[in-house]
């Protein structure tokens, strides 16, 4: 690969980077709780599955 090409697709990387940006929007306050309740529901969720595991390996293997 030359230095033309290597070019080539960093532009090329930009552009669809600049691209996306401009699709993206800032959420409004709604949408903000919303996905903060969901991203902690999940770490819960995730934190309790761990927490059993641990729980069961400690109880079966002492």
């Amino acid at each position: 690969m030359n230095i033309t090409q290597s070019v080539g697709k960093m532009k090329e990387f930009f552009g669809e980077c600049i691209r996306v940006l401009k699709v993206t929007k800032k959420p409004t306050k709604e949408e903000y709780k919303v996905i903060v309740k969901v991203a902690g529901l999940g770490m819960i969720i995730i934190g309790l599955i761990g927490f059993v595991i641990v729980m069961i390996k400690s109880l079966v293997f002492g």
